[in-house]
Order: C-alpha cells, then sequence, then structure tokens
C-alpha cells in the first residue's frame, strides 16, 4: 500500500515538474498577413536585440540556423526565413523597456502573406487554401498545411515554460469592406482561447489598423470596421496606425512605420498590464 501511495505522489510530482511555468516569461501570440509577417527590411539597429525578447521558431531556416520548435533570441525576422521587421519586434522592445528586469517576453508568429482571415478558420482554412495561389499554398505549407493549428502546436509548446498574456492580430487587407470579418475574427480568437484553455480577460486581443488614410492607405476603409472590433469581442483593443508611414504600395508599413505600429501595440499592452502612463511616440 506503501509502494502505491509512493508511486502516485511520483506521478503528481512528475506531472507537476514537466508542466512548471514560468510566471515571469510573458508569450504572445502573433498572427495575420503580410503586416504581421513583416514587409520592410529591417535595418542594423533592428538587429541588436536584448536577450530576455525571445522568438519559438515556427518554420526551419537552415541558412540563418535557426531551428524551428526551439527559442531563440529574438532577432529579426520573427515569422519565417525572408520576411522582414514586424510590429511584434518593437512590441517586445517597448515591453521590455517598461516592465521588470526579471521578466522575458516571448514571440509567437504564424502569419500567411496575402491571405484573407479564412485561412485561420477551422472549418474554412482547406476550402480556402484549396483556390488559392501555389505562393500562398506553398506559404501554408511551411506550417503543415494549417496554420491555426501550427499556431496551437506552437502555443502549447509555450505554455510549458511561460504564460500566454495576449494575442496580437495584423490582418484585413484581404477582406477590406467585409462587414462579417469581425464574426470571422471572433471566432478565431474564441478558438484559440478553447483549445489553449484560457480566459479572454486574462489574454486579451490586440488589432492593428491598416495602413492610415492620413497616409492615403490603399485598404485604410478598412480601418472602419476594425473599429468595430471592441464591440463584438469585448477584449479586443485597436491600434492606431496614424502617422505610421507607408511603402509606395500604400499597403504595407516601412520599418519606421513597423517600429511606431509596434510600439504603439506595446503601450497598449502595457497598460493592461497596469502601466498606465507609457508613451512611445
Amino acid at each position: 500500500m506503501r509502494y502505491k501511495v509512493l508511486l502516485v505522489l511520483v506521478l503528481v510530482l512528475a506531472c507537476f515538474t514537466s508542466f512548471a511555468q514560468d510566471k515571469k516569461f510573458y508569450i504572445f501570440l502573433c498572427f495575420g498577413q503580410s503586416n504581421m509577417e513583416g514587409n520592410a527590411r529591417f535595418e542594423p539597429q533592428d538587429t541588436t536585440v536584448d536577450s530576455r525578447l525571445k522568438v519559438l521558431q515556427a518554420v526551419d531556416c537552415p541558412e540563418r540556423h535557426f531551428t524551428k520548435d526551439t527559442w531563440r533570441t529574438a532577432t529579426p525576422p520573427l515569422c519565417r526565413c525572408n520576411t522582414g521587421l514586424t510590429p511584434a519586434d518593437y512590441f517586445g522592445r517597448t515591453l521590455l523597456a517598461h516592465l521588470p528586469a526579471d521578466v522575458k517576453v516571448g514571440i509567437i508568429n504564424v502569419s500567411v502573406a496575402g491571405a484573407k482571415i479564412e485561412v485561420f478558420e477551422k472549418d474554412q482554412y482547406q476550402t480556402y487554401l484549396s483556390t488559392a495561389p501555389d505562393w500562398m499554398k506553398n506559404t501554408a505549407k511551411q506550417y503543415d498545411g494549417n496554420p491555426y493549428a501550427r499556431l496551437v502546436e506552437l502555443a502549447k509548446m509555450a505554455q510549458k515554460e511561460g504564460v500566454i498574456k495576449g494575442v496580437l492580430l495584423h490582418q484585413g487587407e484581404s477582406n477590406t469592406n467585409d462587414t462579417l470579418w469581425t464574426k470571422k475574427v471572433k471566432g478565431v480568437y474564441t478558438g484559440l482561447l478553447d483549445d489553449l484553455h484560457l480566459k479572454a480577460k486574462a489574454v486579451p486581443l490586440l488589432a492593428g489598423e491598416l495602413v492610415n488614410a492620413d497616409q492615403n492607405g490603399a485598404c485604410a476603409s478598412m480601418n472602419k470596421i476594425i473599429a468595430t472590433l471592441p464591440q463584438v469581442i469585448p477584449t479586443a483593443h485597436v491600434v492606431s496606425s496614424a502617422g505610421c508611414t507607408c511603402a509606395k504600395d500604400r499597403l504595407h508599413f516601412t520599418a519606421e512605420g513597423y517600429r511606431k505600429l509596434g510600439s504603439r501595440y506595446g503601450a497598449t499592452m502595457l497598460a493592461l498590464l497596469g502601466y498606465k502612463n507609457v508613451v512611445v511616440d
């Protein structure tokens, strides 16, 4: 009898040890299309990164010596092998500039350029990808053909080491003027919460505006729909893109624009964490 009790205690302790979380390792899930991937070339100033900022590598990049499913210091690119600067870069830097020195920040970024939000819908992604161009299908293949499932897989890995604190979204160019977009986003967000056993109040959704009308953004009309997201998701918060400079295509931000937008994502998250007076621009 004593042996059985001892065995049970050992198993229980092993279980707790296996899934011990560092409460000071804050994890953030990032998804979207090309702006969340990062479209601008990163510059020398972007490559010096505090080792407390980590990224969980989503794909193998042998030429960069990045190995999927492993944590590394979050030097760009944070999405795939040949993507650029993303809002997540300066989101993480802004957090570390204001959080206590013993807190680490982890980024997970699964994004698909040019894709509608449907690529992240559990019941729609296969239908959507079946008619997608080959280059988009090839991007999805890097996530085992299912970007949403890959995001969840990485998030579950991360939960063994840290605590998921928020979800970052930058998407909408391919859904411009889609009045059902907010409902679709809610479905993806709710799915993440359910699949990862998270509570909405503890894991807010931060959604960035597309290139703003003040920059003559090609899809700026979508920002009116993005603005209504908190009406559908009470724990959603919209991050302004006003004044964030864009590329000639009027769809993507410049490196400077990504830095500013990412810092605003960071300030928004810091306010939700209780740091109310953070000014970033």
